[in-house]
């Protein structure tokens, strides 16, 4: 599971620095355009999809890292079964909410079938939209993956947000 972890982790993090490059890219070129007097008319459509691209994949690394927003604070406090509970139920309702984003993504995808963006009409709005449920997807299998690390670090009362023990730095 940690090679497939890895793995996982090389690909989201080349994926979202790629895209964090194109988009720096293309703002510099429409930048310089303006400068210039002129304007690139599909800058905003695809820096926005660039954007939001970039939001769905780094919350998939940050998943498999277990960096996203959390409050271990609240569930260290708990006594080891009523941490173990939340635990449970934490991943059940984080879980349950992307598989829901994943299938309304792909009902989604299915009324869009057949759109282009207005500015650059070659491209389908499927692709562009495409991202909703490969990203839940992911996120999902993020979750999967890392959940036997976060378990054993949270029943071991380890902070994975300020990577102490619960309690070492309460009072300093």
């Amino acid at each position: 599971m940690n090679a497939v972890s890895g793995a996982l982790q090389r690909l989201l993090e080349w994926v979202t620095i790629v895209l964090m490059v194109v988009l720096t890219i293309i703002v510099l070129v429409a930048v310089l355009y303006r400068l210039a007097g002129n304007s690139l008319s599909w800058y905003d459509e695809i820096a926005s999809v660039l954007l939001a691209w970039i939001t769905y994949y780094g919350a998939a690394l940050a998943a498999l890292k277990r960096r996203h927003i959390g409050f271990d604070g609240v569930l260290l406090a708990l006594a080891p079964p009523l941490r173990a509970a939340a635990i449970i139920v934490g991943e059940v309702l984080v879980i349950g909410f992307f598989l829901l984003l994943a299938w309304a993504g792909l009902e989604i995808l299915a009324v869009l079938q057949g759109d282009t963006l207005v500015s650059l009409t070659w491209v389908p709005v499927q692709v562009t939209q495409s991202v909703i449920p490969i990203g839940a997807g992911l996120f999902i299998i993020a979750q999967l993956l890392s959940l036997p690390f976060y378990w054993r670090a949270t029943m071991r009362g380890v902070s994975l947000e300020h990577g102490d023990t619960h309690g070492e730095t309460e009072g300093r």
